[in-house]
């Protein structure tokens, strides 16, 4: 499964490569839930692409983005009084009796404020970061769909909530942010078909086993090991990754989230101990990838049976 990726964050890139455009309402509202004090974990490379808007809609969104970080840096600030407060207590309580409980209280709440610390330093850095533009599970991501006849960039959480689903139907099946091409037209009958969209990366990450990626079997007494994998086109391509997406709503909130489509491991994956792929389909397909006739499901299967299989080249991610 695809637990990560490096993609295009840069809606920019997007509308040059493909003439898309901008779904202001959808990232408008993404930022607004965010400015009342949700928490939607969007990669800072997709609001670094706003830093100098072009028009008065990349203006709107540049200034939803800005009411949201002021927002949570009064709330940091908010967060981080109440730690000092209690460590102010603790350390007054000390001075009267040195307890293990005001230790603890004083230890809890500086890691508290160390933590709220990197979150404002983060909101506040301007300068870009290598892993900006990574997403992984419950994350955003940049989508591009078909709509009203042009190509529109979204902003899509990268784990799909299902037709029908409630919010604890997604914490019972928290690994819907992959579908596998073994079961679309099963547990994804209602997206496939329907609800096509692009996503755009330049790397994919795996977790896999170390006793498998060095294909031998675990030693007596050996705990199972995890360890990363960067996979990156030979090619240096960028991976156009077919995803499925669904707009839920339950009259209170509402959530546009997807999933990358996987498929039997590319043999340079498979060696490695991991046994699936991300599909990537051809430039070609794009158009009718994002067109779909769900009573011609088969020119579909033929799509993403005709992907494009770049050599995979891979190396333990830092």
């Amino acid at each position: 499964m695809c637990y990560s990726a490096q993609i295009w964050a840069d809606y920019k890139k997007f509308t040059r490569q493909f003439g898309a455009i901008l779904s202001v309402g959808d990232f408008t509202r993404i930022f607004w839930e965010r400015r009342e004090g949700s928490s939607p974990k969007i990669p800072k490379a997709i609001e670094q692409a706003f830093a100098e808007p072009r028009d008065e809609f990349e203006s709107q969104v540049k200034r939803m983005i800005d009411e949201a970080r002021d927002a949570e840096l009064a709330r940091i600030e908010e967060r981080v009084a109440l730690q000092q407060a209690k460590i102010v207590e603790a350390e007054s309580a000390l001075q009267k009796r040195v307890t293990k409980k005001s230790q603890e209280v004083i230890r809890i709440a500086q890691n508290r404020i160390a933590a709220e610390s990197a979150k404002g330093a983060k909101l506040l850095r301007v300068e870009a970061a290598e892993d900006d533009d990574r997403i992984w599970p419950g994350d955003y991501t940049l989508v591009m769909v078909q709509e009203d006849g042009r190509k529109v960039i979204k902003p899509m959480r990268y784990q799909c909530r299902l037709p029908g689903w409630t919010l604890a139907d997604e914490k019972a099946k928290p690994g819907t942010y992959n579908a596998r091409r073994d079961n679309l037209k099963t547990v994804w009958r209602k997206l496939y078909g329907h609800h096509h969209g692009i996503m755009v990366a330049t790397h994919f990450y795996e977790s896999v086993a170390q006793h498998d990626y060095e294909h031998r079997a675990l030693n007596e007494g050996e705990r199972p090991r995890s360890i990363e994998l960067e996979f990156t086109p030979q090619t240096g391509e960028p991976l156009y990754i077919p995803v499925l997406w669904f707009r839920w709503a339950d009259g209170v909130e509402e959530l546009l989230s997807c999933a990358a489509i996987t498929d039997v491991p590319e043999p340079e994956v498979a060696m490695t101990g991991h046994d699936r792929t991300i599909i990537n389909i051809k430039p070609e397909h794009v158009d009718a990838w994002l067109n779909p006739d769900p009573t011609n499901l088969a020119a579909m299967d033929m799509i993403l049976e005709d992907k494009r299989h770049p050599y995979y080249e891979h190396r333990l991610a830092a």
